[in-house]
């Protein structure tokens, strides 16, 4: 029975009413009426992680798993299964299927990147709240249609962006934030890159695979192991690569957030990137890319490769961010954080000073908002702007010049040819 369902139906019984064990599947767990109803889109390994993840709270109830492998949904539906000790979880290869079934509150999305702006889409459009793994989407144009019906239909929205609930970004954050590094002048960031492999050769579609679902809004292509692993995160497709996609969002979005710039994305970006052309990945493999925000703080995103031989003092680094102050810097990555001064790594922000929302877990902090209908930690709004950040520099990297941006108008100024990239094509007969 549907959560929000639930009280209004059993206005309809007796008040002496008991709910059987076996509804609570065990003693002390939480009543039908404060269960948060899921389904799961793409359960593949990420998504297969979020299941777990999600199984673990005593409030969800998982009722419905859909990929378009059979393979990934028969593993999901065990898990679920398993859980519960039935075998009732639904399994879907269409996700229309599964957004449009009247009981379920949330749905937990993560697909390829070339499916999140349609499915978001449809989601909103059926009033589910979501947790939606990054990025936004492959265009501006598709992220501000995500934003706009996750607006229009009051839905909570969880971004993927998980580090917003992680405590040691939380305190270097906050550090920076109270200028402990004195006034921030520069942000340098270093995300993945990746080794180039020979062109593929056409390979036979396995079996319980619905390839060209898999496809669905991206060109037609051969089918091959390669491109459908997750390895489709470097082919531009399916993803804008490491400088967004599964890497440079992450701590985009952290700079985003030390600059109180949630509501807004920078104002120019330049940047150089190599799109290989012998191999078979595409996206840009090496990248150099400075963004300027509008109260003038420069940040410099790298790939791993670039930013350890020409700007980065302290050696290999992973998905980690170099702030720099007038009076200090701070190093902070995961499960790490160096400063300078050392007294920073100890200090504690006082009550009267600028603190940021606390959440420890991302996916309790998304069902908690599902219940009270508050904000996430990653809510709309800075996923749009976060996701803005990464689309101006694979643009500007693909024009080779400087681009500006109104944050207004929600468009690059005097540039149509960067305007026309704000869009994308989709496969027929696929549309927002």
């Amino acid at each position: 029975m549907k959560r929000r369902e639930f009280v209004q139906k059993s206005l309809l019984t007796t008040a002496a009413t008991i709910i059987p064990s076996h509804v609570l599947g065990r003693q002390g767990a939480t009543a039908p009426s404060d269960q948060i109803v899921m389904g799961c889109i793409g359960v593949g390994s990420m998504g297969s992680g979020h299941v777990r993840s999600f199984l673990g709270q005593d409030d969800v109830r998982i009722i419905a798993v859909c990929d378009v492998r059979e393979e990934h949904r028969q593993r999901a539906k065990s898990l679920v299964d398993e859980k519960y000790g039935n075998q009732d979880c639904r399994s879907y290869s269409d996700y229309r299927e599964l957004v449009s079934s009247p009981e379920i509150d949330a749905v937990m999305i993560a697909t390829p990147d070339n499916w999140h702006a349609l499915i978001g889409v449809e989601a909103a459009r059926h009033r589910k709240d979501m947790y939606y793994e990054k990025p936004l989407s492959l265009s501006i144009a598709e992220s501000k249609a995500v934003r706009d019906v996750v607006k229009q239909y009051n839905v909570v929205f969880q971004f993927g962006t998980q580090q917003r609930s992680d405590q040691t970004f939380r305190h270097a954050l906050e550090l920076v934030r109270n200028h402990k590094i004195g006034e921030l002048t520069a942000v340098k960031i270093g995300s993945a890159g990746y080794q180039q492999i020979p062109r593929q050769e056409e390979q036979p579609v396995p079996p319980g695979f619905d390839y060209d679902r898999w496809l669905g809004p991206a060109p037609w292509a051969p089918y091959t192991f390669e491109r459908c692993t997750r390895n489709w995160t470097l082919l531009s497709d399916y993803s804008l690569g490491c400088v967004s996609g599964a890497w440079g969002i992450h701590s985009v979005d952290m700079v985003q957030w030390a600059n109180r710039s949630d509501d807004a994305a920078p104002i120019t970006t330049a940047g150089t990137g190599y799109f290989p052309t012998n191999g078979f990945y595409d996206t840009a493999q090496r990248f150099d890319v400075d963004h300027t925000y509008q109260n003038g703080l420069k940040l410099r995103h790298m790939d791993m490769s670039t930013a350890t031989k020409t700007a980065w003092q302290f050696g290999l680094f992973w998905m980690a961010i170099l702030f720099e102050g007038t009076e200090g810097w701070i190093y902070v990555g995961r499960g790490f954080m160096d400063a300078q001064p050392k007294s920073l790594l100890n200090l504690t922000i006082s009550s009267d000073e600028d603190h940021l929302p606390v959440s420890n877990n991302h996916h309790r902090n998304f069902l908690d908002c599902v219940k009270s209908r508050k904000t996430p930690i990653s809510n709309i709004e800075s996923a749009f702007y976060s996701d803005i950040a990464c689309h101006q520099a694979h643009i500007a990297m693909k024009l080779g010049r400087t681009c500006t941006w109104d944050n207004r108008l929600e468009k690059f100024v005097n540039d149509d040819q960067a305007n026309r990239m704000m869009t994308r094509t989709m496969r027929s007969p696929y549309h927002l």
